[in-house]
């Protein structure tokens, strides 16, 4: 694939891992909570009948089963919105899938702010504060559908329990074809001198563009991705903030225990001088409602709120 190639759904990419797995002799269960149209399961579900359960909206049973079955020998996987994820089952998260160590992938779907209008009772902006409350897990956060097929790869593979936050939308390649998937290393999309840009997920494209567009202004970022939250690769990050002496966090979650938190602590705690700025949802507050675009446009997450808040830093602004 092509670097900004044609937009491409990640679960697609998922449902597509899932059927390789279970060809490679991968013994895979998939559990969904009333979610098959959310997953887009519907091509495992025909080929694989057997391999997947609805438990129904009842996520507590789901995460209970999901761990079940792991101790039964498969490699259980978990489908299903994330805010009702990670906060319906945060229980059995914590101690049926964390604390017990099954064999389970928890994927959390239509992550941030995805189901737009439907407001703050369906918006997933604490899902990754809240796993990182969370001992013996890994977090992982696709950006595009290669580092997509990559994360899913390496998951099914793994030993362990692992959340995975992904989206309902769709993306545009932004990795080129050498790129390697490695947990606990930061995916340095590209290099700069001027200003540090952090990202995750659903606005890495985003930053991407952006950072694209700011060299017409001179202002050449280092864009890192954040595709593992943990484990977390501190060193690569440090010391890109140390070369730029300017940093910019962005993601679609609350201020509050996400990205900008993790930044916010390397910097306190390696004593590092910079200007920090820090991009998504504010502390303490639920997500305004409405179409989802609106909402990034909002609180400057999309494109052009992160053109506008680089320029600022920089003293760039028209």
């Amino acid at each position: 694939m092509m670097k900004g190639s044609q937009r491409c759904d990640l679960r697609d990419i998922m449902v597509q891992a899932f059927l390789e797995a279970t060809e490679k002799k991968i013994n895979l269960a998939v559990l969904v909570s009333d979610s098959t149209s959310t997953s887009k399961i519907k091509p495992f579900m025909e080929r694989c009948p057997e391999r997947l359960i609805n438990v129904g909206i009842a996520e507590q049973n789901l995460v209970g089963i999901a761990a079940g079955l792991s101790l039964g020998g498969f490699v259980s996987v978990t489908a299903n919105a994330a805010c009702f994820l990670t906060t319906r089952s945060a229980e059995q998260v914590k101690n049926d899938i964390c604390y017990s160590d099954t064999n389970v992938k928890l994927v959390g779907l239509n992550a941030g702010v995805c189901y737009g209008p439907l407001a703050s009772t369906h918006h997933a902006i604490d899902d990754i504060s809240m796993m990182l409350g969370l001992g013996n897990i890994l977090i992982l956060v696709p950006s595009d559908p290669i580092d997509a097929k990559q994360i899913f790869d390496y998951a099914l593979r793994y030993n362990g329990p692992v959340y995975i936050r992904m989206d309902n939308d769709k993306f545009p390649v932004i990795h080129g074809d050498d790129y390697r998937f490695q947990p606990g290393q930061a995916d340095l999309l590209k290099t700069g001198s001027d200003l540090t840009i952090i990202t995750m997920g659903s606005t890495a494209h985003h930053a991407y563009f952006a950072a694209e567009a700011l060299q017409a202004d001179s202002i050449h970022c280092e864009l890192i991705n954040i595709a593992s939250i943990r484990p977390l690769d501190q060193d690569t990050i440090a010391k890109s903030i140390q070369k730029t002496g300017h940093v910019l966090t962005v993601e679609e979650h609350s201020l509050h225990g996400g990205l900008g938190s993790m930044i916010s602590e390397i910097i306190a705690e390696q004593g590092l001088q910079t200007q920090f700025v820090k991009l998504g949802i504010p502390q303490g507050r639920f997500s305004k409602a409405g179409p989802r675009h609106e909402i990034q446009a909002y609180y400057k997450i999309d494109k052009n709120g992160i053109i506008e808040t680089a320029k600022a830093m920089m003293g760039k602004n028209d």
